[in-house]
């Protein structure tokens, strides 16, 4: 795998971030969210019809057939199994948002479970979706919409774009029932930080404290910061509209390097520094040449053509280049510093796991 490195973007964006960091406020919504309120996941079983031959012959599907056939009155004698190409048994997924009310419509998501080619042009029957206690909250039927296309031919060729047996509905789930919430009960109300950190959890405390007053807030741990709230729903709404646009400076992130193996993709946090350290680096490159010598006999001669492989080897290697890291070097050091060697992104992967083996990193190297 090869890897462009643009060395002059990566370190002017690096100080933009450093110089952004220091002052950029966040509001507090966009850094928590509120305890008890979330979306909540709904899944059913059901069939989808009018399939132009690409469904299945599948014995739960046979069975789900003659249990809606039988709903409606009519009665399949069990010796006999309907041709029924044009049916496929799906999975309904959807996410119920919170504070969804009964008419309310919400997207849902429709896979095959069995063998079905394509739902390319299919139609969802009504289908239940039911939470995870068991009950329904919402009803799906409605016309698929495919972003997948698959083809075959007679000889067995086959050609398959994308996920012919996945598609959507938009809007295609009514709501029927409403997610019980916490959030009028009590006289709290719950902050959970999307990122864990006692800093910015005290933060908040103190921006909720100098708005309303002391000990209305209070950090319980990393995560959660306790508000006392108002127990009339109005109010309790009006309240936190006001608390969660107050806006703060939150806690610098812990020291990680993150690195993605598979793509080259290199992110370093802003206070990660080295210890003192000297890396040596060097390239080689290792060239593998193979060619075919045919040796053809004159045509009065009793002897066969044979054929030998010659291959030829070459080996290449830059002059090693080695860099010293003093006590205290920080991000755009060490930018600067494998930029100058002209390093790319998997020989940068190497090196950091150098440093970090050698304990000449302070923060965490993080390899995804």
């Amino acid at each position: 795998m090869k890897f462009r490195v643009v060395s002059a973007v990566f370190a002017v964006f690096a100080l933009l971030l450093q110089s952004a960091a220091a002052q950029q406020t966040v509001r507090i919504k966009d850094l928590a969210d509120i305890q008890g309120i979330r979306e909540n996941q709904l899944i059913g079983y059901g069939l989808v019809v009018g399939l132009p031959g690409t469904g299945e012959q599948t014995p739960f599907t046979d069975q789900t057939f003659r249990t809606m056939l039988g709903n409606f009155g009519i009665n399949i004698p069990p010796n006999q199994r309907p041709k029924i190409n044009n049916v496929a048994a799906v999975a309904v997924s959807a996410t119920i948002p919170a504070f969804a009310k009964p008419g309310q419509k919400i997207d849902v998501t429709v896979s095959s479970v069995g063998s079905a080619d394509s739902l390319t042009g299919g139609t969802l029957l009504q289908t239940f979706l039911r939470g995870v206690d068991g009950e329904v909250y919402a009803i799906a039927q409605g016309s698929l919409i495919v972003g997948g296309l698959g083809a075959e031919g007679d000889d067995g060729s086959k050609i398959v774009i994308n996920t012919p047996t996945v598609g959507r509905i938009p809007d295609g789930a009514m709501v029927e029932r409403s997610v019980p919430t916490g959030f009028a009960q009590g006289d709290y109300v719950t902050f959970n930080l999307h990122q864990p950190d006692f800093t910015t959890a005290k933060r908040v405390a103190q921006s909720i404290n100098q708005l309303v007053g002391e000990e209305t807030a209070r950090a319980l741990d990393s995560t959660s910061i306790q508000v006392r709230a108002p127990r009339d729903v109005n109010q309790r709404v009006s309240y936190l509209s006001t608390l969660e646009n107050l806006r703060l400076t939150p806690a610098e992130a812990a020291a990680k390097i993150i690195v993605n193996s598979r793509t080259g993709t290199i992110v370093v946090g802003q206070n990660v520094l080295l210890r003192p350290a000297a890396v040596a680096h060097g390239n080689m490159q290792v060239t593998i040449a193979e060619n075919v010598n045919v040796s053809q006999p004159n045509p009065l001669a009793q002897g066969d053509t044979v054929a030998t492989q010659n291959s030829i080897i070459d080996v290449q290697q830059d002059d090693a280049r080695m860099f010293v890291f003093q006590p205290g070097t920080t991000l755009n050091d060490l930018v600067s510093a494998v930029n100058a060697i002209g390093a790319a992104p998997g020989d940068i992967i190497a090196v950091l796991e150098a440093l970090k083996a050698a304990g000449a990193i302070t923060g965490e190297l993080i390899v995804i």
